[in-house]
């Protein structure tokens, strides 16, 4: 089982935040790609893989439909990508990736957190050599693909040999090059898969082990930072939790 096997199956496991949670997050998203490339999914490829993001978690139709109609409105506000970085309690690192119309309250709201659990907000990049920044992409498995010559075929497009498979929801996930995102979207579409949902990720390269005391100190911190609506994800380089501890 490869690392990003096992911490994206942790984060399966055990998912922080709640479903509205989820659901805003999709909405500022689904706001920044409108404003970038147009409302019509078929013209605007990150959308399109936005709307298929949205289908796996459940959005209603009448909810992704209404968030591109407000990204289109004049009031509409403008988001930036901002992310915050540091250590918090027992030494884990803790990546912040957030959009917000107002950096000045988003970086005051993550302060005040790393500041109760007595951790130390750094500065941008200062945690870089701890997580790999990856593109991620999941779609619906076609019946009877060959996944060697699959990937086979992707690594020509900046993709990672590692993959993961879930059978119980007939998706494949796989791993490449952020700066290869549309490309990949691009082939996978052209190649007739189906629902294909991109995303970006950090993956820790090194996973710390913390105690059961420790792991709750934490769990704690993750959950006050997601409760903020600017909060789009949050990862640690904690060691994920083993199934039936």
């Amino acid at each position: 089982m490869g690392r990003a096997f096992e911490y994206r199956k942790a984060a399966k496991l055990k998912r922080w935040g709640h479903m509205a949670k989820t659901f805003t997050r999709l909405g500022k998203q689904i706001a920044i790609a409108v404003k970038a490339g147009g409302p019509e999914p078929e013209n605007n490829p990150t959308l399109r893989s936005l709307i298929a993001n949205c289908k796996r978690e459940n959005m209603p139709k009448d909810n992704i439909d209404r968030a591109i109609k407000n990204a289109m409105g004049k009031d509409q506000s403008d988001y930036k990508s901002m992310t915050y970085e540091g250590y918090g309690p027992h030494g884990v690192a803790i990546f912040v990736d957030t959009l917000t119309d107002n950096p000045t309250r988003t970086v005051a709201d993550v302060r005040s957190v790393f500041n109760k659990f007595s951790g130390t907000l750094g500065t941008m990049g200062s945690l870089a050599f701890l997580f790999d920044h990856k593109a991620v992409f999941t779609f619906k498995k076609k019946d009877g693909l060959d996944m060697d010559e699959f990937i086979l075929d992707m690594i020509d497009y900046d993709v990672e040999e590692e993959y993961d498979v879930d059978d119980e929801e007939g998706t494949i996930t796989i791993y490449g090059d952020p700066k290869s995102y549309s490309a990949i979207q691009k082939h996978l579409e052209e190649e007739g898969f189906e629902d294909v949902g991109g995303d970006f990720t950090y993956i820790p390269n090194d996973l710390k082990d913390v105690d059961p005391e420790h792991r709750e100190t934490i769990d704690k911190m993750v959950e006050r930072l997601e409760e903020f609506d600017d909060v789009q994800n949050v990862y640690t380089n904690m060691k994920p939790e083993e199934e039936g501890e």
